[in-house]
């Protein structure tokens, strides 16, 4: 077997052929479910049902014995109950399939006699220079080949790789950011880490183009010195942001239930993070809130952050953000001189944050507000409302055109300065929220979740600067 993990686990998110080993007609089934979301996918390889009671499954041509397949087979996902796993896995190594996903359940999280069937499968698959996802998982998701073998529905691709110790938060996390407008590089339910484990599935996603942000929902590690070396050698690169669960001791309990994990302590796991750049969360939202804000800005230089907007928005804005670690630093006289110059006359000398005097200013006097900031050499990051859709020329078309050339200057600042801008939403904005979403400028209707995001990439670029 080749020792690198690139080669090696390309066989389970590249392959060109799977066969679906315990397929089923019944929807109802695991063996259904998987195979119906995988030919329903954009997966455009050879699927290979295998169920020696069926001729058709799913209208596709059924074999009887994987090893009956015409041709070479790279992945084999498993259905089958447990304890016919052994010799289904022999089967495959026989075909030469060097790649599986066992979603099959009653394993090691069972207790020793399931560890030993567990144990078993593993040893035949290693002689076999086969590596697998699982087993007692909900499968995966690669983009790169739009292939879908989870029970849930359609996922969009994008730049976040998840790792996840949880099925269940496979299907919570895809609605998450499908309705943010951007989706998964790769979606791993890891279960038991019987063969591959969470370090494998870091190492490797380290090496994929398509994955810009690694996020992971973990209960338990089965190889932790390794996970941390990689994760030190990982966050140089691409950012990492962790939920660990747990953390109470019910909650440590359920996990050996779940995974077979055992959780560790939690003191013990906080200090982990801070040594090696992961960056914690302790709610599932929060994993790809800041995921969004750190695929699609700068990470911060610094943490002072310049806040734009009035009344609570600032007040509250300022809170959370010291809260979290960040400073709202003051201006000197020349910089205030200059923002006064771009605000409304009857605005007060301008502090941070930065209020706009009750409206009347315009996008495009928002535009030249935030631009005036990014130029300040004291600001690393702002936080702002998504610009009003408001002009003052006298036609309706100059309006919308005054409005729109703004909005896209608006959107070049991060690349322009460097500095990221996270945006508070209060109403859909047509125009304004279309071209900031083109432009990736993040914007959150709260601003706890501004605020996270924001942490984020102030967080990274701490992590780097050290790394």
């Amino acid at each position: 077997m080749s020792d690198n993990i690139v080669e090696q686990l390309d066989y389970i998110f590249k392959p060109q052929s799977i066969a679906f080993i315990g397929a089923s007609n019944d929807l109802r089934k695991w063996g259904g479910r998987v195979l119906n979301r995988a030919i329903h996918s954009d997966y455009r390889g050879a699927l290979y049902p295998v169920n020696p009671k069926e001729k058709k499954v799913l209208k596709l041509p059924s074999y009887a014995d994987v090893r009956k397949i015409p041709g070479p087979v790279d992945l084999a996902v498993f259905t089958v109950p447990a304890v016919h796993m052994p010799a289904v896995m022999k089967d495959c190594i026989e075909k030469g399939i060097r790649g599986g996903i066992v979603i099959s359940a009653d394993f090691a999280e069972t207790g020793e006699k399931g560890r030993a069937l567990e144990q078993e499968t593993l040893r035949i698959a290693r002689e076999g220079n086969m590596r697998f996802v699982g087993p007692n998982c909900n499968g995966i998701w690669s983009g790169v080949v739009g292939l879908n073998t989870t029970p849930d529905e359609h996922k969009m691709s994008g730049p976040v790789g998840f790792i996840t110790q949880s099925g269940s938060f496979g299907f919570a996390a895809t609605k998450q950011i499908n309705a943010r407008g951007f989706g998964f590089s790769k979606m791993i339910s890891i279960g038991n880490q019987g063969d591959l484990t969470a370090t494998d599935y870091l190492e490797y996603l380290w090496h994929d183009e398509e994955t810009k942000v690694i996020a992971m929902y973990m209960e338990g590690f089965k190889d932790g010195r390794r996970f941390i070396d990689m994760a030190k050698k990982v966050v140089k690169h691409k950012p990492i942001l962790i939920l660990k669960g747990g953390r109470s001791a019910v909650g440590a309990r359920a996990t050996m239930s779940h995974t077979a994990s055992i959780a560790g302590s939690d003191e013990v796991f906080d200090a982990v993070c801070r040594q090696t750049g992961l960056i914690r969360v302790h709610q599932l939202e929060h994993l790809f809130i800041m995921a969004e804000a750190l695929f699609s800005q700068p990470v911060a230089r610094g943490k002072k952050i310049a806040i734009v907007g009035n009344g609570g928005q600032g007040v509250l804005g300022s809170d959370n953000l010291m809260a979290l670690g960040m400073e709202i630093p003051e201006f000197s006289k020349d910089d205030q001189l200059r923002l006064k110059s771009v605000l409304p006359p009857h605005a007060p000398m301008p502090r941070n944050p930065v209020d706009f005097a009750a409206g009347g200013i315009g996008t495009i006097g928002e535009m030249r507000v935030i631009e005036t900031l990014a130029s300040f050499d004291c600001v690393d990051a702002i936080f702002t409302n998504v610009p009003v859709a408001r002009s003052f020329k006298a036609t309706l078309a100059e309006r919308k055109m005054e409005i729109i050339n703004a909005v896209q200057s608006f959107a070049q600042i991060p690349a322009t300065y460097g500095k990221p801008v996270i945006c508070k939403s209060f109403t859909a904005a047509g125009d304004v929220d279309e071209i900031l979403n083109e432009a990736r400028i993040p914007s959150f209707t709260g601003i706890e979740s501004c605020t996270l995001a924001m942490s984020a990439l102030v967080q990274y670029g701490e992590i780097k600067r050290r790394s």
